[in-house]
């Protein structure tokens, strides 16, 4: 009696253990460069100097080291030393094989053995190769450029399934360049993806033979939150207030109160304190909610993504309050989605995994949460908690080698030229210079000549008009009131300000095969802005007609949304233009559908 009680016992704990998917096994973390163990954030960092680690380096390299970093993280002490290799060098774990999270962290701290910004290295592990061609310092100027943000490191989150065969890490630097690494953590994992998931509008794909990179982790609603407040795997999740569209579409909330897993297996894909918060598509100054929650984000082109949303419903206690559509990359991901449903209650936090393929040269992921058209109007806000983007690996392959490295890519040798070339250089810059400005002056004193032999010229000249602070088109066109324009429709929630220069790209410098209206106001244009559809309205500078109709029209826009009215995106006023920028409705207007039933019915009638 008491053997089966013990069965019972080991296989009741046996099934908790495998359940959970949290980490289990005791992870390997290393402080590269470093010669003694050191705790930071709880954890124990072993120095890779130190005899009888259960990790092995086949090329030493060199170690370079720095008294103190000025950078905000916690890792920020073990960012003082830093392991450099010339040749290949290998990381070997000879006693693990198995499911694995790989973070190899970057700090370029400067230093006089080696320059920093000539490190250009490829990363593999197990024949997945992870970074080409890769500049640290190149990698964080961009990432901070894109993101309107000041990271002075990196981290690299890998997962990877060896099978049966040992985890080893190599670095390879390229031609008279330089590799380095300063962390590296090796956190054993039971599992944290399903076998297999379906692609949108496609077949289903297998993950257990692909290498998985994060891409982004963001908690939405939320502030940022480090890893010490995610005792599973030591995650960090960013606010995704930077990646937002437009923060006007949303709202954040918050309920702390009761919240739980629907199942043990999400506890090893996010701490609580995710679910915790959450953006909900609201807008107080709109009579209805109308518009998409919208997140874009800089990707890899030609690779398979897993978008994995983190939902909680924290604010109603029934079924059918909340109703909404998930789209990716202007595709339907999801159809009348009700999380208190799939939750099965209130504050139940759960994910939801989707794929999505990206086509060659297009580097843009767009997640958009909003109305669904079959759900009623009481139904139309969404709700997200947290996201998480991965990129899958495409035959052997997470490394992409990014066009912003261009031919100066720090890894080539670069010429020494001769003082004669440098003096020809400069002497040939100097004349176009000279040319350039002799041009210009010219086009200055003609164009002074021109405007004072008609000085008196009432030709009519586009201004952009001021909403509420104008009663007439005529003083649109002749006002010089104070009130700033571009502060003017930020104040009315008009969205974004585009540059002519993307207004020109979007509709291939205003074709003419792209119009699809004409009016008083001018044309409409179909064109594409960063992977989404949008009508374009540019306003005729002749037209007085055509500035009265814009007028109202940004009026009544600005105050009222419904879901059968086309929602405004932005606008752009550069060089004495107005245009509007709109969500393109691909099923045409309700004018042509009114009319088309009129003439049914007139047909039907005469018959």
């Amino acid at each position: 009696m008491n053997l089966k009680l013990n069965w019972f016992l080991l296989l009741g704990f046996l099934s908790v253990f495998l359940g959970s998917g949290e980490v289990q096994l005791t992870p390997i973390l290393i402080n590269c460069g470093a010669n003694a163990s050191t705790s930071v954030d709880g954890r124990k960092w072993i120095g890779d100097t130190l005899h009888g680690n259960n990790f092995t380096i086949s090329f030493p390299g060199i170690v370079v080291s720095t008294l103190a970093t000025n950078v905000d993280s916690v890792y920020g002490d073990l960012y003082t030393t830093a392991r450099v290799f010339n040749a290949t060098s290998t990381y070997n774990f000879s006693t693990l094989s198995g499911t694995f999270y790989i973070r190899l962290h970057f700090f370029p701290f400067p230093s006089e053995i080696f320059d920093v910004n000539n490190s250009s290295f490829d990363v593999r592990t197990n024949n997945l190769k992870l970074v080409s061609k890769f500049n640290v310092a190149e990698e964080i100027s961009w990432k901070n450029m894109r993101s309107n943000s000041n990271f002075s490191s990196l981290m690299k989150e890998y997962y990877l399934d060896t099978g049966l065969d040992n985890l080893w890490i190599e670095f390879s630097p390229g031609y008279g360049s330089l590799a380095f690494i300063n962390v590296i953590e090796v956190i054993p994992v039971l599992y944290k993806f399903s076998h297999s998931i379906s692609r949108l509008g496609n077949n289903y794909l297998a993950l257990s033979s692909h290498g998985i990179e994060t891409m982004y982790r963001l908690n939405m609603g939320g502030p940022d939150l480090e890893t010490i407040n995610d005792y599973n795997l030591r995650t960090k999740w960013e606010s995704d207030d930077k990646y937002m569209f437009s923060v006007n579409t949303a709202s954040k909330v918050s309920n702390k109160s009761t919240v739980s897993y629907t199942s043990s297996n999400d506890s090893a894909n996010a701490p609580l304190e995710i679910y915790e918060t959450a953006r909900v598509s609201s807008d107080s100054q709109v009579l209805e909610k109308r518009s998409n929650m919208s997140w874009s984000f800089n990707v890899d082109p030609n690779f398979d993504y897993l978008v994995r949303l983190h939902f909680c419903e924290v604010q109603y206690d029934m079924a059918n309050q909340r109703i909404f559509g998930i789209f990716i990359n202007n595709k339907t991901a999801a159809q009348s989605y009700d999380v208190f449903k799939h939750a099965k209650g209130m504050n139940k936090a759960y994910h939801e995994d989707f794929m999505n393929s990206l086509p060659q040269n297009f580097d843009m992921l767009w997640l958009q949460l909003g109305p669904d058209p079959s759900s009623s109007p009481a139904g139309s806000d969404a709700i997200l908690n947290g996201l998480e983007v991965f990129k899958l690996s495409r035959n052997g392959y997470l490394a992409n080698v990014p066009s912003r490295v261009g031919n100066g890519f720090p890894g080539k040798k670069k010429k020494v030229m001769s003082f004669w070339m440098i003096i020809l250089v400069c002497s040939a810059s100097l004349f176009v210079f000279s040319l350039v400005c002799a041009v210009i002056i010219c086009l200055y004193i003609r164009k002074k000549r021109r405007i004072e032999i008609n000085p008196n010229s009432n030709s009519p000249v586009w201004r952009p008009f001021l909403l509420g602070a104008l009663s007439s088109t005529t003083n649109a066109r002749a006002s010089k009131a104070a009130l700033n324009f571009n502060e003017l429709l930020s104040n009315n929630r008009m969205g974004r300000m585009f540059s002519l220069a993307d207004i020109k790209a979007a509709t291939n410098n205003f074709d003419e095969s792209l119009v699809i209206g004409v009016g008083g106001f001018g044309k409409v244009f179909k064109g594409e802005i960063e992977g989404m559809l949008v009508a374009i309205k540019r306003a005729h500078p002749q037209s007085q007609q055509g500035l009265k109709e814009f007028e109202t029209e940004i009026e009544m826009l600005s105050k009222l949304r419904h879901q059968h009215l086309v929602a405004m995106i932005g606008y752009c006023d550069e060089q004495n233009e107005m245009i509007l920028v709109y969500e393109y409705m691909a099923k045409g207007t309700l004018r042509s559908h009114l009319l088309a039933v009129t003439i049914l019915h007139s047909l039907g009638s005469s018959g």
